[in-house]
């Protein structure tokens, strides 16, 4: 997603500085993994831990400004009863917005839906912006919901589908995407 934002992008504003952003998105995912290589060389573990918490805790995690946990975890239940009865439904989407939120709490994960696809769960996850530098810090802790859900289920974990509105890359990052981006040397 990163090589897209920075081929396909054009300059924008941000509330946080100058970014580059992309036309929408959409990509599916076959295994998420934490030994991938590229996190495995470039990722930030301490950053991956507090953005874990974010997902399966039920209270706001400074810096954030909510809690994805709390969003979510009420919601799988009924998700998971609504496949129970319908296995074939694809009703089973859960939002994380909240009408009249604050302006600068609106997540920018704001829904997921679950259905079951040839004897797999498959997830997608929709995001109305998306940092792509940083984005596997959100695509690990949802791998997480996804697998508890599929166990919950009696399930195999299928594809994560992701549609990210807003793909960008901040300016200030681009030093760092650049070395992600950069082949390796042989």
């Amino acid at each position: 997603m990163m090589r897209h934002v920075w081929t396909a992008g054009t300059l924008a504003d941000d509330d946080r500085g100058p970014v580059i952003e992309a036309p929408s998105v959409l990509f599916e995912i076959a295994e998420v993994r934490g030994d991938d290589p590229i996190i495995a060389r470039y990722g930030d573990a301490e950053r991956l831990a507090l953005y874990s918490r974010k997902f399966s805790e039920d209270t706001i995690v400074p810096p954030f400004k909510y809690s994805y946990g709390a969003r979510i975890r009420g919601q799988l239940t009924w998700a998971a009863d609504l496949l129970r009865v319908k296995p074939y439904s694809k009703s089973a989407w859960i939002s994380l917005t909240t009408p009249g939120e604050p302006y600068d709490a609106v997540p920018c994960l704001i829904g997921v839906a679950f259905r079951i696809r040839d004897g797999a769960l498959v997830m997608t996850a929709n995001f109305r912006s998306q940092n792509a530098f940083t984005s596997y810090l959100n695509y690990l802790p949802l791998a997480e919901v996804h697998t508890t859900m599929a166990r919950g289920l009696e399930l195999d974990r299928g594809p994560m589908r992701v549609f990210v509105d807003v793909p960008h890359l901040y300016l200030a990052d681009s030093t760092q995407v650049l070395r992600v981006m950069r082949p390796a040397r042989r």
